[in-house]
Order: structure tokens, then sequence, then C-alpha cells
């Protein structure tokens, strides 16, 4: 039976803590390098953040800062605003997969699997 989402191997807020980060980083980057577990989950994260960017309504914007940092870019530009001014525009006539994973192959210290995870 499954539950619907991947643990980790970490107690529930710090896979908050995690994911956070990850999509924060994902928006600022637009590509990020990650484990594949980590970056499948993701997948399902960004693909609704940027869903909320395409609605762009204040609820949306609101439940979409919940999850995501309070980071800016070099020009100053916050996560948030690059979400829904750039990112989510880009997708307005597209329904889903936003997002795509690429496997890289083993990382060299623990063998474990790599893989990007970018915006398409």
């Amino acid at each position: 039976m499954a539950l619907g989402y991947r643990k980790l191997s970490r107690k529930s807020h710090q896979r908050k803590a995690l994911f956070r980060d990850l999509i924060t980083d994902l928006i600022l980057n637009g590509r990020i390098e990650t484990t594949e577990a980590k970056a499948k989950e993701l997948k399902r994260i960004a693909d609704k953040m940027v869903t909320l960017g395409k609605r762009g309504d204040l609820h949306s914007r609101r439940l979409a800062a919940q999850l995501i940092r309070f980071e800016t870019l070099e020009d100053g530009q916050y996560a948030l605003q690059k979400l829904f001014n750039e990112i989510a525009p880009k997708y307005q006539s597209r329904n889903g997969g936003y997002t795509r994973v690429l496997k890289l192959g083993t990382r060299r210290g623990d063998a474990a699997p790599m893989a990007i995870i970018e915006f398409v």
C-alpha cells in the first residue's frame, strides 16, 4: 500500500524544510541537481506551484508564499515574484508537466542515484 509520498528518512518538519529549500532554489536557478528520489517528489511540488502561479490571484500567491522561501536574485527580485511574473506565464497554454527529471547516474561518495530537475 503506497503512502502517496516518499518520507526520505526524515521527520515531517525536516522534510518540509528540505522541500522549501529545493523549490526555492529551483525557481531561482531554473534547474538543480539532487538525488533521484528528491527530484521525483520535488516535481510534484513544483508543478503545483506553477499551477498556483497560473491562477495568479491573491489566494494562490498566499498559498505559494507558505512554501517558497523569502530569497532574492541578484537583481532584487524575490523567488515568489519570479514564479508569478516569469515562470507561470510561460506555461499558460500548457496543461501540466512543467518540469522534467533527467537521470545522471550514481554519486561517487555513496552511490546514490542522482538526477537533474529543470523547468521544461
